[in-house]
């Protein structure tokens, strides 16, 4: 079992270190005709999952994390967080998001398509887990229920509506602002017949939690509790910026444009070294690790992240499968997953960590169906299986990588017990040492070398999920035409218009549009994106001055599938 010496002895047994990275993200959702926001997945995560997070990690002693803030989503949380101050203390009186406008309407007599509006909208959430364990929100999903049947909707009175947008805030908060702050405790209690102040305070408390975001954050990380990383601006996928024939490395048949992305290198490095820029703004240092969108690698990438100044990056499981040309789970040993590579020379070498899509998977999909105890006990046993295979190896280490902000609804409170439990096994376990990826590299410096990385991400090792069937390799096509337009126009653009301009192109450069075209998603969710991103692409060309082509008309996909996780979420690996 121990690999032996040359002295003859056997060396003693490491802990294994345990690393948990949270990545948090969420696309550009303003409408770029009008600035408002068409869907409100930004500040609701930021005032239930990235405060619970963070929470968890300050309230327990030894908890350690690593958590990515993609700065698509942190521009918007600081967007939303100026916009609600500004309303609260008077300097505006319009708040550019249409479900805390409905919130702050001070009459609360809500029109016909403002009605329409809000029972579309106000049940958007896990009803076992945040909707039905309150008796009176429950109550309107009911009442709501029963207008359905019996077209009654204008018999519902402006107390329905006031209470129910009120109820719909209230249960996205976070389980530990929901157990300790006054207001939510006061407004939860009360349950009905809520004031104009009540909404006023509950809207207060929303303002303030998406402005404390970056302080708790940065406490954390001075306490040596957390390490805070970053992704280029935008979430592109870098691989096939670079060159498209990567998506046909482990997808041979994969449909492409005929021609490469325009100034693509230029392109990605724009995106990593704004994202290097706007984390230090935010944060007040420098992130030493990054989480190419999607964990989307090839050599190219990671040299460009090397280069960069990036000391470390992280991807899937299947990547290193396909780079080591062997499935690690089918080998007798899978030590090689559990310890870092390093890939490339010089000033563009850079270490890699690769994901356990199996314990990644389980706490993203399966976790959250057990009973808490049941369910960290599994971890732990997985852990200890992993502990028995990777002794005599030097210093090995897992990372259990995840998204950090759509898993938790499904699960009890917000999976705060789980989670809460989960630290407190692991870090209470004299064989695990749950630690950060730079700390770790601190002691033990990666010295295995990877040749080369074969193209691929997190999903399945490969690209197809943004590349390959005619929905999306059409997208990448309308980018191209839009790209050409704007090498063309910008040198001609006033520095205001340039400004404008260039930012309107990193967001249609975003992984996030081609991640939802497919019929294998959500109709509803398809439909938002794809019209989100032709609205894109039509506002750069108005920037740009030129004629908007008619094909941005066209739909790209429609969807009508019944995605795992309504989409939001995939599985590492194809078989898993």
């Amino acid at each position: 079992m121990f690999e032996e010496k040359l002295t003859g002895e056997y060396p003693l047994s490491q802990p294994l270190s345990v690393v948990f990275y949270w990545h948090m993200h969420q696309p550009f959702y303003r409408e770029a005709d009008t600035g408002c926001y068409q869907l409100p997945w930004v500040y609701l995560h930021a005032m239930k999952d990235y405060t619970d997070m963070a929470e968890i990690l300050a309230q327990l002693p030894r908890a350690k994390a690593v958590i990515n803030y993609v700065p698509s989503l942190t521009v918007q949380i600081q967007d939303y967080a100026t916009h609600l101050r500004d309303f609260l203390d008077g300097s505006t009186t319009a708040i550019n998001d249409p479900l805390l406008a409905a919130l702050a309407h001070k009459s609360g007599a809500y029109n016909t398509k403002n009605r329409t509006f809000l029972l579309a909208s106000c049940f958007r959430l896990n009803h076992e887990r945040n909707l039905h364990r309150y008796p009176a929100f429950s109550r309107l999903f009911n009442l709501a229920k029963h207008t359905k049947k019996t077209d009654a909707e204008a018999y519902l009175g402006n107390n329905y509506f006031t209470d129910l947008v009120t109820w719909y805030h209230l249960a996205w908060l976070g389980e530990t602002v929901r157990r300790h702050h006054f207001v939510a405790r006061r407004l939860i209690e009360k349950a009905r017949d809520f004031s104009f102040q009540d909404r006023l305070d509950l809207l207060e408390l929303i303002a303030s939690l998406l402005e404390n975001i970056p302080e708790m954050h940065r406490k954390l990380v001075k306490a040596g509790k957390l390490e805070l990383t970053t992704t280029p601006y935008a979430h592109p996928i870098i691989p096939l910026m670079l060159d498209f024939h990567a998506a046909r490395e482990t997808v041979p048949e994969a449909l492409i444009p005929d021609e490469p992305y325009p100034g693509g290198r230029e392109r990605a490095l724009d995106h990593i070294h704004l994202g290097q820029t706007h984390h230090k703004a935010l944060f007040n240092e420098d992130a030493k690790g990054c989480w190419p969108a999607e964990g989307a690698v090839c050599n190219g990438t990671l040299a460009l992240l090397g280069k960069s100044g990036f000391n470390w990056c992280a991807t899937g499981e299947a990547v290193l499968h396909h780079s080591l040309k062997y499935n690690i789970r089918e080998q007798q040993s899978n030590r090689d997953l559990y310890h870092p590579w390093v890939v490339g020379e010089g000033e563009e070498a850079i270490t890699c960590f690769f994901r356990d899509d199996r314990l990644s998977d389980l706490l993203g999909f399966e976790y959250s169906k057990w009973g808490t105890d049941d369910a960290v006990n599994n971890f732990m046993h997985e852990l200890a299986n992993i502990r028995h295979s990777t002794q005599g190896t030097k210093a090995p280490i897992v990372a259990i990588i995840m998204d950090g902000e759509n898993a938790w609804e499904h699960y009890d409170q917000n999976g705060l017990p789980f989670l809460t439990k989960l630290y407190q096994a692991v870090a209470e376990h004299d064989e695990y040492e749950l630690t950060t990826f730079s700390q770790y590299l601190q002691a033990h410096p990666a010295t295995e070398k990877l040749e080369k990385i074969v193209p691929g991400s997190w999903v399945y090792g490969n690209l197809s999920t943004w590349i390959g069937d005619h929905a999306k390799t059409r997208a990448w096509e309308l980018l191209i035409q839009a790209k050409k337009a704007f090498d063309e126009k910008y040198a001609t653009l006033s520095s205001e218009a340039k400004k404008d301009a260039i930012e309107q192109l990193r967001i249609c450069e975003g992984s996030d549009w081609c991640w939802w075209f497919g019929d294998y998603n959500p109709g509803a969710a398809v439909r938002d994106f794809d019209r989100l991103y032709r609205q894109h692409l039509k506002k750069l060309y108005q920037l740009l001055g030129c004629t908007v082509p008619t094909s941005l008309d066209e739909s790209l996909s429609t969807g009508g599938g019944d995605a795992e996780g309504g989409g939001t979420m995939r599985r590492g690996g194809a078989d898993s």
